[in-house]
């Protein structure tokens, strides 16, 4: 008898970039390391609120040094992650709250499309500088995605509901409860014990605590180490 897949949570806001990097390593590696990935639609403004953080890129050698790493990270994580033209306008001003709320209707109307219609939002923010916050954007994302017309448009309905906002503000709450003070942020649930990992760079520590072999942010590239 095979052994039990073990529970991983993914607390993730389209806004960060790191965020993408984590949900595509873990989508790669859910059957290879046999996990149950459960994925968690988050607002990260509420996170860093509630924890008193600042985003990384408000300083100046953190924004610059963040441009760089995003550059050598899209190569290595082969993730297409770009900066957005107008970043700060992207992030602080314009925000991923609608996005947020989207993706939790998604979840809870139709889970099973839930990580195509994410990565596709990642895809238009962090990749082709599209907006991700009118109501046409999303609709276009989650049609892209393969979700049809009419259900995208009737889930986009629905994103204003108390429903759906309060769904989204327990998934974030639960975030902070686990210690979050940023995104993206992993919950390993091993042998009776919960390992919180904040970033993207926690994956080889994920497959320890697992009990697994780390090969890499690409597991079944040829050239992946073991």
């Amino acid at each position: 008898m095979g052994r039990l897949a073990r529970i991983v949570e993914l607390y993730y806001d389209v806004l960060s970039p790191y965020s993408w990097l984590s949900f595509e390593v873990l989508c790669r590696y859910q059957h290879v390391w046999n996990v149950d990935l459960q994925l968690r639609p988050s607002y990260i403004a509420g996170i860093m609120k509630d924890s008193g953080n600042r985003p990384p890129a408000q300083l100046p050698r953190k924004a610059l040094y963040m441009v760089n790493d995003l550059r050598r990270l899209r190569q290595h994580f082969q993730v297409p992650v770009q900066v957005p033209e107008d970043f700060f306008s992207v992030v602080f001003e314009k925000g991923s709250l609608s996005a947020m709320r989207f993706l939790t209707a998604v979840c809870l109307e139709c889970p099973e499309m839930l990580e195509k219609v994410s990565r596709e939002l990642w895809m238009r923010i962090w990749s082709l500088n599209e907006d991700i916050t009118e109501p046409q954007s999303i609709l276009t994302a989650a049609e892209k995605a393969g979700m049809s017309a009419e259900q995208a448009q009737e889930i986009l309905g629905k994103i204003s509901t108390p429903r759906v906002k309060n769904q989204l503000k327990e998934t974030t709450e639960a975030a902070c409860n686990y210690g979050a003070f940023g995104l993206p942020i992993t919950v390993a649930h091993v042998d009776s014990q919960t390992h919180m990992l904040f970033g993207s760079d926690r994956m080889e520590l994920l497959a320890y605590l697992l009990g697994e072999k780390w090969m890499g942010p690409v597991p079944l590239a040829p050239n992946a180490r073991l």
